[in-house]
């Protein structure tokens, strides 16, 4: 009988990232703040600014979800230049 190999086991896999709520709510408070950056600080945009800033998170998470991304690689990403990729 021959030997057998065995795939080396290697590390764990490790959990995509998934914000607290605190972190979500950061997360989102960024993106406004970005948006708004955007438009000049233009007043009366800042409930539109925040709801697109909410979309454009989970868009975001649900990418680094499918990518399975953990907490180390998302603190790569530059969150500006992440949501430039999508217009208002």
């Amino acid at each position: 009988m021959g030997t057998q190999f065995r795939p080396h086991p290697g590390p764990a896999p490790q959990k995509p990232f998934e914000p607290t709520p605190a972190e979500r709510r950061e997360m989102v408070a960024v993106a406004a703040y970005y948006l708004a950056e955007r438009r000049n600080f233009a007043p009366g945009g800042a409930e539109s600014d925040w709801l697109l800033a909410e979309q454009q998170i989970e868009d975001l998470l649900a990418r680094v979800r499918t990518a399975g991304l953990d907490p180390e690689a998302l603190a790569r990403i530059d969150l500006r230049n992440a949501l430039r990729l999508r217009g208002p």
